[in-house]
């Protein structure tokens, strides 16, 4: 019977064998024979009926732009893109720390770093965390989903910082998991009951931002079902409708007024201003100074979003670097740099990143899509291939009620506190014991173009 077995087993691999050599022996001259007939059409059809003529037609317009021209021709009004711009603006990439060795000694291995960030020093409460990163504002119902923000809660609870809801829903649950929690007072109606900004730790004015400028939003009962029209306080009929002009500001002196009514409402906590930078951006700013903000919150022009129309987020805004690095300068000339403090957001993903920022004078840097991406990490596999991962996470994807909370608070904490530690590596390699010690004279520029923009000095050779 063993015998019997061996045999067949012996027999069925030989088969298999003989079925490779087969396959092999008449596939090779019909591929042959394939692609000499498609070289032949190739090389004969004239240019308008030769499939040739998709590639060279790609060298003038790219991809993206067919598929979005196409999603224009079927709809025939404005379409929105996730994330943000996917243009080539100047970055931080121009930037290069430079290491203590000898003429400045490296800190010591052993060197407890300090990372500990206020925001709003001269704030009745400041908001103080253990790290100089924050989660950018991602709004409940007309952004992510439920369980998207009880996860930024949750993991920013366990790194020390602080999230931030965006001009979404007010969640009484995501409250009590959040140490931490940023509130926006937007230009909608909903989210502005003093009882609700009363359960902030810092108040931030949403004046614009970098992925959606001053554009307004509209969000059709359609698309917005379920809970989230409750919390938002919408008919059942109604559209969910973002101006970009608050009811409150109709002239740049009102912005004070309805900061000290917010600061009679939450008693102390730090009130500040979230812009989209553009060339006025000093003007802006001082409106800011005059109005007595605690923090002034930066958008550069590759901030992330849910979805905005392409002409806004190609075409509108300052590149993060330009709009920071004019922003520090002009508030060291107003003599105001060490009172109000400054958070940028807008393009960043990696720890060096972030510390250049801090380098050239923020005070913390706002993560988003970097941070979303890091949340869904191995999760995505329940979306893809048939489904971008956005599915799981915007509200309401396909696969939103699959998506983990508690798994993605985990890696969320998790690449929060790998930036930190990332950062204090850095730090002592710089021969400091603070993060933010760090300043400008730790950098040289490696480019004429990134020097010029922050005025950090070009390397070059001694003689």
């Amino acid at each position: 019977m063993v015998i019997n077995w061996f045999m067949l087993m012996a027999a069925s691999l030989l088969g298999s064998i003989l079925t490779c050599i087969c396959l092999l022996l008449f596939a090779r001259p019909m591929i042959k024979r394939f692609v000499a007939a498609f070289t032949n059409i190739l090389m004969k059809d004239p240019y308008s009926e030769n499939i040739w003529e998709m590639v060279t037609a790609m060298t003038r317009i790219n991809p993206r732009m067919v598929i979005e021209n196409s999603l224009r021709a079927t709809n025939g009004g404005v379409i929105e893109r996730p994330f943000g711009t996917p243009k080539k603006f100047l970055t931080f990439d121009g930037l290069i720390f430079s290491p203590a060795q000898l003429a400045k000694l490296p800190s010591h291995e052993d060197t407890q770093v300090e990372m500990q960030t206020v925001i709003g020093k001269r704030a009745k409460k400041p908001l103080t965390l253990e790290m100089p990163i924050l989660l950018g504002g991602m709004g409940y119902g007309i952004g992510v989903s439920e369980k998207v923000r009880l996860a930024q809660a949750m993991g920013t609870a366990v790194a020390g910082t602080a999230c931030n809801i965006g001009e979404g829903g007010f969640l009484p649950e995501e409250r009590k998991r959040a140490k931490f929690m940023i509130i926006q007072y937007h230009s909608a109606k909903w989210g502005k009951d003093p009882e609700v900004l009363k359960q902030a730790d810092a108040i931030e004015i949403h004046i614009g931002q970098g992925a959606s400028g001053a554009a307004p939003a509209r969000i059709p009962p359609e698309t917005l079902q379920g809970k989230a029209r409750d919390v938002l306080g919408l008919a059942p009929d109604e559209t969910a409708t973002l101006p970009r002009r608050l009811d409150e500001i109709n002239h740049p002196d009102d912005l004070k007024k309805l900061i000290q009514k917010i600061r009679k409402w939450t008693d102390g906590i730090p009130v500040g201003i979230k812009i989209c930078a553009g060339n006025r951006v000093e003007e802006d700013i001082e409106i800011g100074i005059q109005a007595e903000v605690d923090f002034i919150s930066l958008d550069g022009g590759q901030a992330g979003t849910k979805g905005s129309a392409p002409i806004i987020q190609d075409d509108f805004g300052l590149p993060t670097i330009y709009a920071l690095s004019r922003t520090v300068q002009y508030l060291n000339e107003r003599g105001v740099k060490e009172q109000i403090s400054l958070l940028v957001g807008g393009g960043f993903s990696t720890p060096g990143t972030c510390l250049k920022a801090l380098a050239l004078g923020a005070d913390a840097v706002y993560l988003g899509t970097a941070a979303l991406w890091a949340m869904t990490h191995s999760q995505v596999t329940k979306a893809i291939p048939f489904e971008p991962p956005t599915t799981l996470a915007f509200y309401p994807g396909r696969f939103a009620e699959e998506f983990d909370e508690v798994e993605a608070a985990y890696y969320l904490a998790n690449f929060l506190t790998s930036f930190s530690e990332e950062m204090k590596v850095a730090v002592i390699a710089l021969g400091k014991t603070s993060v933010h010690e760090v300043d400008r004279n730790d950098l040289v520029a490696l480019d004429e173009v990134t020097s010029n923009v922050t005025n950090i000095p070009l390397v070059y050779k001694k003689k």
